[in-house]
């Protein structure tokens, strides 16, 4: 009797978690789904213990057959670069972006489209969503960067790193627009 007892109560127990797994809601996969980005690019590969240099997390939005630059991301105002969360990026020593040095630390990136360039912002406030609370007082930086037109678009918004003798720089690509954000740091 005291087995029957036992095998009814983990039973019982048994269905019990079950129901309770069950009632969970995990939300839909994203429509921009989140990417990180690693300088240098196989940083996450090394079998030593060293790390990368700069890391950018990043929402992937995609064109969607939009027009992107002037309609959807409007020319002259700030882009969180990118969709959901702002852009974040994440220096593991100090490096020069523009003409100012920029200390060790975790950032955000936005940028501002117009026609003929951007204008990439790192600033201080992290943890928002989009540009909707961007505040230009805690600016770090911002530097201008002329744009170079793609011959084929790109569907989704993507990002990465090109070696340069000095540091990386910081390839950011949508639809047929591209620009280059120069991060200089002693290797």
């Amino acid at each position: 009797m005291k087995k029957w007892s036992l095998c009814l109560c983990l039973a019982l127990f048994g269905f019990a978690a079950n129901a309770q797994e069950a009632a969970i809601k995990f939300p839909k996969p994203d429509d921009s789904p989140m990417d990180a980005l690693y300088y240098p690019l196989n940083a996450t590969k090394v079998k030593d213990d060293s790390m990368p240099v700069i890391k950018v997390l990043y929402s992937r939005p995609q064109k969607k057959g939009r027009e992107i630059f002037g309609i959807l991301e409007q020319f002259d105002k700030v882009w969180r670069l990118g969709a959901n969360e702002n852009t974040e990026i994440y220096f593991d020593k100090n490096v020069t972006i523009g003409t100012k040095k920029v200390k060790k630390g975790r950032y955000s990136l936005f940028a501002i489209p117009s026609k003929d360039k951007w204008t990439i912002i790192v600033n201080k406030q992290t943890d928002r969503w989009g540009a909707f609370t961007y505040d230009q007082g805690k600016d770090v930086v911002r530097v201008e960067v002329p744009i170079a037109k793609l011959e084929k678009p790109l569907e989704v918004f993507s990002m990465t790193f090109t070696d340069r003798t000095d540091g990386a720089n910081l390839i950011m690509a949508w639809d047929t627009t591209q620009v280059s954000l120069p991060i200089l740091f002693k290797k």
